[in-house]
C-alpha cells in the first residue's frame, strides 16, 4: 500500500475512535422512545440553559397529590430553530407536555411537544 493511503486511513480511524466517547454523553436510553405520555402542570421552573432545557412542573393527580416532574428539552439554539423562546415558558404557566417517559418509572422524561398556557403548540 502507499504510505499516503495509510496515513489517511489510520487518522481516520483514530478520529472516529475518540469522537465515540464525546457522543455517549447525549445518549437518550433512559428514556422509552417507543411510548409517549402527556403531563399536565404548572411550571415551578423554567431553565433556558446550555447543554439542556428544563421544565419543572407540579403535577397534581386525581387524588389531590402533588409530585414534581422533571422535564428535559433539546439545546436553546435547537429549540428557538424550532419556534421557542426564553419567554416561551413562565413559572406559574399551566401546560401539558408530551414526553418519553423515564424507563425507570421516576417522574421525567424528554419532551417531545408542549400545548402552552396561551393554547399554542411547540414541539423539540
Amino acid at each position: 500500500m502507499h504510505r499516503p493511503f495509510l496515513k489517511c486511513v489510520s487518522s481516520a480511524v483514530i478520529a472516529v475512535a475518540l469522537a465515540a466517547p464525546a457522543m455517549s454523553h447525549h445518549s437518550f436510553s433512559m428514556f422509552d422512545a417507543t411510548r409517549t405520555v402527556q403531563v399536565s402542570g404548572t411550571v415551578h421552573d423554567f431553565q433556558w440553559t446550555n447543554p439542556h432545557v428544563w421544565i419543572e412542573l407540579k403535577v397534581t393527580d386525581a387524588k389531590g397529590a402533588v409530585t414534581d416532574w422533571s422535564i428535559e428539552a433539546g439545546a436553546p439554539n435547537a429549540l428557538t430553530r424550532s419556534g421557542w423562546k426564553r419567554s416561551s415558558i413562565a413559572v406559574g404557566d399551566k401546560v401539558t407536555l408530551t414526553i418519553n417517559p423515564l424507563r425507570s418509572g421516576a417522574p421525567g422524561g424528554a419532551l417531545v411537544a408542549a400545548r402552552l398556557a396561551n393554547g399554542a403548540t411547540l414541539s423539540k
